[in-house]
């Protein structure tokens, strides 16, 4: 198992408890979360099922089709035959009948995945779930409940944060993570693919560390050649991915597709009311559900710029695989089969490597923080951009802010090479230490710091920068 050590020892301490546990797996969609429980208890799981996809169904008659699929996961793994349950308070009473049949005292562990999905409208789901736990699971000692679910936000506010009667019942959280650099490299050489690490940034910056994504890639084809029979081919993999992903998440798609698509258009990310504005629609209680289901599903970071107050949060999106298909895939732009092997050089491609390369390094701080020794030191993340009368304007790719007064200017260069700084360059890096210096405290020390692919060349005008870090170093463990 690639990446998932700590999660599986977790799961497996629980296991070994003694005591009744209710554990909650969430995570992205295509994470692993039904890979990891199916890895650490292979053989010794007593009841499982699936809920059902709302994709497939359309919502048309879903109830009845979940309550059947319940019904017939009973049956087949062993239960005796009766009616179907005609509503959600009947089926958990079938699975406490069951479990009450096969009880041999020994640990019984029961899996129920995509949880969410079978939480439809009016269904009295999650009423029925709260019953069966608290009137009866929580109390035999040997029952262990694993509940699995991409809906992150529904998992936060009805199992996490739940008031009413699920309130302080998960005995066990886990939120799995997209993979790292480290991870990725682990996952691909684990499948017989030899990709340099140059390479490997470049599949992140395309799927992100989503092992379902990098499963499709293929040993005795180049990255590019992967790429384009996940995205630019006739019956390409990922073809549908990206309507999937949000129709499979999150109760309002249509809406979560514009956000995304917003917040696509700048690096930086935006404010609320710049989104609002965009969406033309006005600020509310569900704009403040999808901003908060997009960040607690790792599609989102939100973050405060340096300089702005605490109530103006800028919002980023940070998922690789969303950005790539709206650079390049989004529906209104044509198909073009095999469109990466034929412009790797392309301008459009070589720019999307700059910016791409941005957010990899967001989705690496910790490995960041390592490599200049900060990593128990507490510190803000900023990007930053402020406009001034003398020049376009200044824009910082990420600015690290520590409490040992020290502010990190972070520079991220994908190269094909060893960077050169040149004089212009130069002057441009002092000038914006100029300026920083003169918004931060005086007791901060401005350090330049560069993230590059290989390294720095020196040169008279290299000495600008403290700090160099290479892809190497972004591939760190933790």
């Amino acid at each position: 198992m690639i990446g998932r050590q700590q999660e599986k020892q977790e799961l497996l301490e629980r296991y070994e408890s003694g005591r009744a546990e209710l554990v909650v797996v969430h995570g992205r969609y295509r994470i692993g979360k039904t890979f990891l429980a199916n890895a650490t208890f292979e053989n010794r799981i007593t009841f499982r099922h699936a809920g059902i996809s709302p994709v497939e169904e359309n919502g048309n008659g879903l109830l009845r089709k979940q309550l059947d699929q319940f019904y017939f996961s009973l049956r087949s793994q062993g239960m005796s035959e009766a009616k179907k349950p005609k509503s959600w308070m009947e089926a958990f009473f079938y699975l406490e009948m069951f479990l009450q049949k096969t009880d041999s005292n020994e640990r019984q562990l029961v899996f129920i995945d995509e949880l969410p999905w079978m939480d439809t409208p009016r269904s009295g789901f999650l009423t029925a779930f709260e019953g069966f736990w608290n009137n009866w699971g929580c109390h035999r000692k040997n029952l262990m409940v694993i509940v699995c679910g991409s809906a992150s936000a529904w998992i936060l506010d009805n199992l996490i944060n739940n008031h009413g009667g699920l309130y302080g019942r998960v005995t066990c959280e886990i939120r799995l993570h997209p993979f790292t650099l480290q991870e990725c490299e682990m996952f691909l050489k684990e499948r017989g693919i030899d990709f340099p690490r140059y390479d490997i940034v470049q599949s992140y910056m395309a799927v992100g560390g989503i092992p379902y994504y990098l499963d499709y890639m293929k040993r005795n084809l180049s990255l590019a050649q992967n790429l384009d029979e996940m995205f630019f081919s006739q019956g390409a993999k990922l073809t549908d991915e990206f309507s999937r992903l949000f129709t499979s998440i999150f109760d309002k798609p249509a809406l979560m597709h514009r956000i995304v698509r917003i917040l696509s258009l700048r690096n930086r990310g935006f404010t609320r009311s710049e989104i609002l504005d965009k969406l033309e629609m006005k600020d509310g209680e569900t704009f403040s559900s999808c901003i908060k289901a997009l960040i607690s599903s790792d599609f989102v970071l939100k973050y405060i710029p340096f300089g702005s107050k605490a109530n103006e949060p800028h919002y980023k999106l940070i998922d690789p695989f969303c950005m790539f298909w709206l650079h390049f895939r989004d529906e209104n732009m044509p198909f073009t089969e095999n469109y990466w092997t034929e412009n790797l050089d392309s301008p459009k491609i070589v720019s999307w490597r700059g910016f791409a390369f941005e957010n990899v390094c967001w989705n690496h701080i910790p490995q960041i923080k390592r490599k200049l020794g900060i990593s128990g030191v507490s510190a803000d993340y900023s990007a930053w951009t402020r406009k001034a009368d003398d020049e376009e304007g200044l824009q910082i790719d990420m600015l690290i802010s520590r409490k040992d007064h020290v502010v990190n200017m972070c520079e991220m260069k994908y190269w094909g090479d060893d960077f050169t700084v040149n004089q212009d360059y130069y002057r441009i890096l002092l000038r914006r230490k100029e300026i920083l210096a003169e918004t931060f405290s005086r007791k901060a020390s401005i350090h330049c710091t560069l993230i590059t692919t290989f390294g720095l060349r020196k040169n008279p005008y290299s000495d600008i920068f403290t700090d160099v870090m290479t892809l190497n170093d972004l591939f760190e463990p933790l």
